[in-house]
């Protein structure tokens, strides 16, 4: 593994944040990263024991419900005086089966949380950038949202939505001085990405080692990449070095080639 477990090392002492799925996973890394570079917190997520385990002020929130999104925005801006930065972070893997064997409610659960959770949390954080003078979206696709994805098209879809919203929002906020942009992680370690293995591989007939070594070999790097080099880019969108970086599907995935 060649990522980084390290924060980038950038000054955001005031910067105003709100993380969806904040309190576990890549969010809670991406949150502690911009905490440590001085940044204000705010976070929502829908597991307990990671919202008991987490230091920064949060609250529940499932993200399948509209009304609930809109709600942890509300809360993160009445907290904070305001709002600078929107991490859109919520996200489920969705079924692994052939498109025949999808249920409707499979892919409307998928499509509710990867993506329209983004547009409810956006559509209520856009008048809190404006009135901030601008600020920063920042969208979490993935790899699935540059390629297709056999036997994930649930989540394949709504990933490559996710690059269509941030591309189209960008373009209509840029005026304002709010960045838009869409970060597109490749293949993350941790437990998450082993599930998929796990059930591409079973579902093909595969070993989890025989898979594992297929989406490497995809990979240029021939690695993983870790949630220090997701939060890292999440940071450098969101401070003045990402200053007129907007409208952009940034691929953080070692030169991943296809994805399988």
């Amino acid at each position: 593994m060649r990522g980084s477990n390290e924060p980038l090392t950038v000054d955001l002492g005031g910067l105003r944040v709100a993380i969806s799925a904040g309190a576990g996973g890549i969010g809670r890394v991406m949150a502690d990263a911009f905490a440590a570079r001085g940044a204000r917190l705010f976070v929502c997520d829908v597991d307990p024991e990671a919202l008991a385990a987490c230091p920064h002020p949060a609250i529940r929130a499932d993200m399948a419900d509209a009304a609930a999104c809109e709600g942890f925005v509300d809360a993160a801006a009445a907290h904070l005086g305001g709002l600078d930065v929107l991490v859109n972070n919520a996200g489920i893997a969705g079924p692994t089966a052939r498109v025949e064997d999808v249920s409707a409610e499979a892919l409307d659960a998928t499509l509710q949380i990867d993506l329209a959770s983004m547009f409810h949390c956006a559509r209520r954080a856009v008048p809190h950038l404006r009135a901030a003078g601008g600020g920063s979206i920042v969208n979490l696709s993935s790899a699935a949202g540059r390629f297709g994805f056999a036997m994930r098209s649930p989540y394949a879809a709504a990933k490559w939505g996710v690059v269509g919203f941030t591309k189209s929002l960008a373009i209509e906020l840029g005026p304002d001085g709010i960045r838009v942009n869409a970060i597109c992680p490749g293949l993350v370690a941790g437990e998450r990405i082993r599930r998929v293995i796990e059930a591409k591989a079973q579902a093909q007939g595969v070993s989890f080692r025989e898979k594992e070594a297929e989406l490497l070999r995809d990979v240029s790097m021939r690695c993983y990449v870790t949630q220090h080099d997701i939060a890292n880019m999440a940071l450098f969108l969101c401070s003045p070095f990402g200053a007129t970086v907007s409208g952009q599907a940034l691929a953080v995935d070692g030169d991943m080639q296809r994805l399988g």
